[in-house]
Parts: structure tokens; sequence; C-alpha cells
């Protein structure tokens, strides 16, 4: 059995829609892993490509699914990262937590 091919090829489903899915991948990848840091390739409606340490690549592919998307990450070196990622996104009937920033109080509101 090859051990290698379950961590090269990973795949997971979530509630997000697909273009939410590719835009939390280009925040995760590019700006979450220091030691394993990748930068944006290439993208289009379904996948972004990136391109991380000694040019290794790493693929998120995107599928609408019953009850949301299916995704998948290719990779050979940054299968850990991949599974971090998965982990991150909200499971098939899941709400998605809400990614804006606190609201700060005013001037007023301290007084």
């Amino acid at each position: 059995m090859n051990q290698q091919l379950d961590r090269t090829l990973q795949t997971t489903r979530t509630s997000l829609a697909p273009a939410e899915v590719l835009a939390a991948a280009k925040r995760f990848f590019t700006r979450r892993n220091s030691i394993y840091a990748s930068f944006l390739e290439k993208e289009g409606p379904t996948y972004a490509a990136f391109r991380g340490q000694g040019g290794e690549e790493l693929i998120i592919g995107v599928e609408p699914a019953e009850n949301g998307t299916r995704v998948t990450g290719s990779t050979y070196l940054f299968d850990q990262q991949v599974g971090r990622f998965f982990a991150s996104l909200p499971a098939p009937g899941e709400l998605p937590v809400a990614t804006a920033a606190p609201a700060t109080p005013t001037a007023e509101a301290t007084a």
C-alpha cells in the first residue's frame, strides 16, 4: 500500500461555496505558513496553484457538491499544511464562521 499517495492527494467537503474556498486557500497558504511559505502562481474559477519551498507545487481544486463544495488538495511537501487548511473549513451542514474583524469602539462609545 502506498502511504504517500494518501498524503499527496487529499479531499474534503465543506459548506462554503467554491469561490469562498479558493479565497480562504489564498489567505491560508500565502499568509499563514512561515516555514512553508508559498505564493499564488496561477488561478482559475475551479483551482488555485501555489509555488513554495524549492519550487514545490500545491494545488487546491474545488467543485460544487451536494450541500457545499468538494475540495481537493494535491502536493508532495505541503501535506500537513493541506490537512490544516482542510481542518479550518466548516464541515457540510455547518455555518461558516464570520471572518469580519470585530468592530472597534468609537470615541463616543468609550467616553
